[in-house]
This record gives structure tokens, sequence and C-alpha cells, in this order.
């Protein structure tokens, strides 16, 4: 099993990947969220010239954020400058496009995005439609090595439902998950089985947020809150902003707050309610997503739920779960690295997947 990072975009993430480099991650991954993050493209073509080794994937890109002739070239770029490290991570929007106002795309239409996107990075011509008609696109010189579409960019797919899964085996593609839901991981192997494919084909991903904690302190310290807090912050503000968005008529599916944590979703209502303007709620609630704590969320990161809703524990704790997926057959650990805590977290998740 490999172990990557996943990280909240800057234009210098190249520092924090090349340290990760250095500590033996396998992997890269960046968010793709314009509205908060820097750009994607941008921050990992600094990274491909500043690392040699590390692959670098986009993690996961949205279609809606760039056309599919511009996420080609894009990739391609990128594999013009780190040959055969770039993974394309694709996904059909949560943060990325709740920010904007927007709910996520159908899967039908990121299917269409990939079949085009690598179409064009086999050197195809495609059919693409655009402003009410059909155009046949292609790379026009790629005899100029300007870019390159000739080593291999492999494609992960994030999915979190039964058909987001059977379009990864459909696809043959690699598979993004989430490390706390642990029916994610043997449900994606059912549906790769279930297409008539081998399980030792499959690669798996599962991101997680949380830390490690030092032998004695407890989940909800400051530091614990500081580096775990904005992923567990995460199910609540998904869960308020679906319910507001199924009052509207927007359909969706909601992560779910158990029963226990209701008087802390409720308190999360209540901050939600009150964000201004009334009519896009929206950006004050992904405000900080997965980077830091909001004012006043701070003191709902109880220790039970940061327990409950990430990948936290002591060394020791954490390298008995992680040998568990490793015995499950997964095949990469990825880990969000916290904007502002990057150098603490490499080093210490660094000492734990040592021993795994």
């Amino acid at each position: 099993m490999k172990f990557s990072i996943y990280l909240a975009t800057a234009a210098d993430s190249w520092k924090t990947v090349k340290r990760a480099e250095e500590l033996g991650y396998s992997n890269a991954w960046f968010f793709d969220t314009p509205m908060l993050n820097a750009e994607l493209f941008v921050a990992m073509g600094a990274a491909a010239v500043q690392t040699s080794r590390i692959r670098l994937g986009t993690g996961v890109m949205i279609p809606s954020n760039r056309i599919e002739p511009v996420a080609a070239s894009g990739l391609a770029s990128l594999n013009a400058l780190a040959p055969g490290r770039i993974d394309f991570g694709i996904g059909t929007g949560f943060t990325s496009r709740r920010a904007l106002g927007l709910a996520a795309l159908p899967l039908a239409r990121m299917e269409e995005y990939i079949k085009n996107v690598q179409g064009l990075l086999r050197g195809e011509t495609v059919e693409w439609e655009a402003e009410g008609g059909t155009h046949k696109i292609a790379f026009l010189n790629p005899e100029l090595d300007v870019l390159n579409i000739d080593d291999p960019i492999d494609l992960h797919i994030s999915a979190f439902g039964p058909k987001g899964r059977q379009l990864i085996a459909k696809l043959g593609a690699g598979y993004i998950g989430l490390a706390e839901d642990p029916t994610g991981l043997p449900a994606m192997q059912q549906a790769w089985r279930d297409a008539g494919r081998d399980p030792k084909d499959l690669h798996s991903v599962l991101i997680a947020g949380g830390t490690v904690l030092e032998d004695g302190e407890p989940f909800d310290s400051d530091r614990a809150k500081a580096q775990a807090g904005p992923s567990a912050a995460m199910v609540f503000h998904n869960q308020v902003e679906q319910e507001d968005r199924e009052t509207a008529g927007a359909a969706g599916t909601s992560m779910g707050v158990p029963e226990q944590f209701h008087p802390q979703l409720e308190a999360y209502r209540k901050m939600y309610a009150s964000y201004e303007p009334a009519d896009a709620r929206y950006l004050m609630n992904h405000r900080g997503h997965l980077m830091y704590l909001k004012p006043g969320e701070e003191a709902q990161m109880t220790a039970d739920i940061i327990r409950a809703f990430t990948f936290t524990g002591t060394k020791g704790e954490l390298v008995e779960r992680l040998r568990q997926l490793k015995s499950d057959g997964l095949s990469q650990f990825g880990v969000e690295i916290r904007y502002g805590h990057e150098d603490e977290m490499l080093e210490k998740w660094a000492e734990v997947f040592a021993l795994v």
C-alpha cells in the first residue's frame, strides 16, 4: 500500500509536495476549487518542475471548471514537465460547485467529459458539443513536443454511490473514496467483480482527514481541532446546506448525521441561518472548506465528533487501522494536509506510514 497527500491547492503547494517526495510519499493530489483555492494547473506545474519522483494528480478535477480541450491541454502540458507522473482524477463536484451555488453534475455528463478528454490524450479527433453544435477537435501539432500525449495519464474517479462505482468498473478506472466510510471500498470491490474484472487490477485510493495524536492527547485538543476539525465540520456543512437545497427543490444526497450529534447539527443550522447574503449562504458555508474552522465552529468540535468523523488516533491506533485497510486490498491511502500545518502533518504521518 502506498501513501499520498491531498492539498487545498495553493500557488506554492510545490513546497509541500517537494517535502512529501523527500519523505517518501508516492502521490500528491490537488483540490480543484477555484473560488477557494489556487488554480489547479498552475500549482501542479510548479510542483512538476520542483520534483522528480512523486506522482501529481488532479484531486479531483470538476468538468464544469474547464472545457475538455483546456483540460486535455493542461494534463498533456503537465505530462511534458513530469513525464509519466500525472494522474487524471475527476468527480462531479462538491464544494467546487456548491461554492458557485450549483449542484453536482450528472454522471452522464462526467462520462462524456472523460471520453472526450481521454480521446484527445490518445491523439484522436473527438466530437465535442459546444454552443449548440458538435465540433471535431484534436491536438493539431503533437509532433512539436510542446506537450506530451505519449506517456500514459491514469484515470481515477471519485465516487460515493452505486452508479458512480459502476461507472468506475465500466471504464476500468481507479477509485477515489473516503476512508471514514467503511462501506465504500468493499462496495467498489464488489462492483469491480460484478463487471467481470479481476480485483487485483483495481487501484483504490481512500482520502482521510485527521491527525496523529500524542499518547494521552485528547481528541478535542487545540491541535486536533485545527488539523482534524475541518474534515468533521464538512459533514455538518453538507447536511445543513443540503436541507436548504432540498427545501428549495434541488436534488441531492446528504452524508447523514447520527442522532447523537443532533445538538451540534442544530447549532450548525443556526449558524447557517445567520449567514449573509441570505440568498447565497453557500458563500460563507464553504469558506475555509477543509482548510480551517470558521468562528463559532471550534466549539462544536467535540472529542466524540472528531473521533466519529475523522481518521484520528495515536500512532499505534492508526497503524493498526492502516494495516487492516492494507489487508482489505487498499492500494493507496491519502491524508489531507491541513493548510498552515503542512510541515508537522507531513512528518507525523510519515512516521505512521513507515510502520504499516
